[in-house]
């Protein structure tokens, strides 16, 4: 099969394969001429489309046609445009989808005292302020024989900010870092601030609120002789504690899940996140929890999201956070749909609302049970909405602050960076899967190839983050690949 028209009201189909000019392809039964080339992942008119009419998609609109657009042509960004504004009337019509049955799952992860489960029993060293990253840096360097036993690693979360930060910026720095504090992935922290910096120690432990002494540890260095002495001494006392943790055989409805998206491609919300989207059923339909973010990259596609809002409160606090993000935008004189990126549209997405109808596909079919603000650790079992903005280090950063073990995030372009908490990469297309072994985790391109159905990847997919949660190693695990990003909005004294 070379081209799938995604829902049967779709104006356009997408070339799961590359189709050459002049080249008959079938669609349902039905025999096209291609006018022009149609690269992999990108588009073409199933029928005449009209100047200014619609291009459906998902069976949504995605944008609005700039000229006639004959049968067999390449639709894309050179004869559409989009059909966004910064308004965005919405209304609540609730829809509920029945879960797939799922027989039970386990995955031997470490029961923390206040009981929580960590999928991962690993030291962390988090500075407060970017003044001593170089602090933080030589502690792990000097420290790496602390790793043994059931401790699986010792990592520090490098960034420039804790300083020269007022309001927002400050309050979400602070709240982030302490939210890693909190992350059930790592079994000791050691936090280290400078002593003269704006987040000073005693606003930083505010924000921790309580918390275990066996297992979170504090330095200023300013107050002590020896600063790299004194974090050795307490990273030895760290790993005492945490090597007493064993896995043990724990339900999967422990699992907090983050879903996410980059370097997406025309594939994406064909394969890989319709997969996740599948796969984040069940892990719901199991009593587990996913996080969806990424705001801007909702906008056109909002009311896909808002018609499963459990409640009314919910909706309206989704509308919010929708606006607030489109309003931030202007705010700062920027159009709302200035999205998608070169690399999107070079694999096939032509505008943001094509991009966000296929980065909704990650949440399924599941209710929507909380809405979350920015670094707000999940409070409720099931499908979560996390707001933040789309760009991959802070999103995957702002995931694992929100409290998710694991992101799985899917790529048509692929990307080597970690997030603090295991990253797994999935492929939209197999080419990509050959092509970057060392950083593509899981290939969902076997749907576009034909080989595997939605639901059977899907089901491949849980039992591959059950083994990840039970201790494998995802691709940036291996290479050492751990960043944070912290978002920004305002100035820098």
């Amino acid at each position: 099969m070379k081209l799938i028209q995604i829902h049967p009201d779709d104006n356009v189909a997408v070339a799961l394969h590359p189709v050459t000019a002049g080249e008959i392809i079938e669609v349902n039964s039905t025999s096209i001429k291609a006018l022009d080339n149609i690269p992999s992942g990108h588009k073409i008119a199933l029928r005449d489309i009209p100047k200014d009419s619609q291009i459906i998609k998902y069976g949504n609109p995605i944008a609005i046609a700039t000229s006639d657009i004959p049968i067999g042509s390449w639709v894309h960004t050179h004869n559409v445009r989009t059909g966004l504004a910064e308004g965005g009337d919405y209304y609540y019509d609730h829809q509920t989808f029945t879960l797939p049955e799922v027989s039970s799952k386990t995955f031997e992860g470490y029961r923390r005292s206040d009981g929580t489960v960590g999928i991962r029993n690993e030291l962390w060293v988090i500075p407060i302020v970017g003044c001593i990253n170089g602090v933080a840096k030589t502690l792990v360097e000097n420290n790496q024989h602390l790793v043994e036993g059931s401790i699986d690693g010792l990592y520090y979360f490098p960034h420039p900010f804790g300083c020269s930060q007022l309001g927002d910026d400050l309050a979400a720095t602070k709240r982030v870092l302490a939210d890693l504090v909190h992350h059930p992935n790592a079994g000791g922290i050691l936090c280290i601030g400078l002593g003269c910096e704006n987040l000073v120690m005693d606003m930083f432990l505010e924000e921790v609120g309580e918390y275990d002494e066996n297992r979170v540890k504090f330095v200023l260095c300013q107050k002590v002789d020896d600063e790299i002495a004194e974090g050795t001494k307490l990273l030895e006392e760290l790993a005492a504690y945490v090597s007493q943790f064993k896995r043990e055989t724990v339900p999967a409805s422990e699992l907090v899940i983050g879903l996410k998206c980059g370097g997406s491609d025309g594939l994406s919300g064909i394969t890989a996140n319709p997969v996740v989207g599948r796969f984040s059923d069940r892990l719901i339909a199991l009593g587990g929890s996913t996080i969806l973010t990424e705001v801007p990259e909702m906008f056109g596609a909002e009311n896909i999201l808002f018609s499963r809002c459990q409640s009314e409160e919910i909706f309206d606090k989704a509308v919010s956070m929708v606006n607030n993000f489109k309003k931030y935008f202007v705010d700062h004189g920027q159009v709302v749909y200035e999205n998608p990126s070169p690399g999107n549209k070079e694999g096939g997405i032509t505008t943001l609302e094509d991009k966000s109808c296929g980065c909704v596909q990650k949440g399924g079919s599941a209710q929507i049970v909380d809405v979350l603000e920015y670094a707000h650790r999940v409070r409720k079992k099931g499908l979560n909405l996390l707001s933040g903005p789309g760009n991959d280090l802070v999103s995957a950063t702002n995931l694992t602050a929100s409290g998710s073990h694991m992101v799985l995030f899917t790529t048509g372009r692929g990307t080597p960076f970690g997030a603090p908490a295991p990253t797994v990469k999935l492929s939209t297309n197999t080419p990509l899967f050959e092509k970057k072994r060392e950083w593509i985790d899981f290939n969902t391109g076997t749907v576009a190839d034909g080989t595997e159905t939605l639901d059977e990847a899907a089901d491949r997919l849980l039992d591959y983050v059950l083994d990840v949660a039970s201790g494998r190693k995802t691709n940036t695990e291996k290479r050492g690949y751990r960043e944070i990003s912290i978002f920004k909005d305002g100035v820098v004294l």
